[in-house]
């Protein structure tokens, strides 16, 4: 019997050895896989981000024009209404 356990044990040893050196191997495999794709994920999402960013500028570019053109609109009606007025004076009198 124990002549048995010693031929036994060894190989137990060697299988169970084999076994976690596949399983290791799998492991890090699949741990590469997620790498990739967290890299890949994350090379995507900065150029999403990148977009928004651009867009951002854009519109905010946008909105310093119309606050301009808003500027140049309420002066030309206050010309406009001070013209009228005097017009309406001087067809008043």
């Amino acid at each position: 019997m124990r002549n048995q356990l010693k031929l036994v044990l060894p190989f137990l040893i060697m299988v169970i050895f084999i076994s976690c050196n596949d399983m290791s191997k799998k492991v890090e495999d699949h741990l590469n896989d997620l790498t990739n794709k967290a890299n890949s994920l994350d090379t995507l999402i900065n150029k999403e981000i990148d977009k928004v960013m651009a867009l951002d500028s854009i519109i905010i570019q946008e909105s310093n024009k119309v606050k301009v053109l808003d500027s140049l609109i309420n002066k030309s009606t206050s010309r406009l209404d001070s013209i009228a007025k005097e017009k309406i004076k001087s067809l008043k009198q």
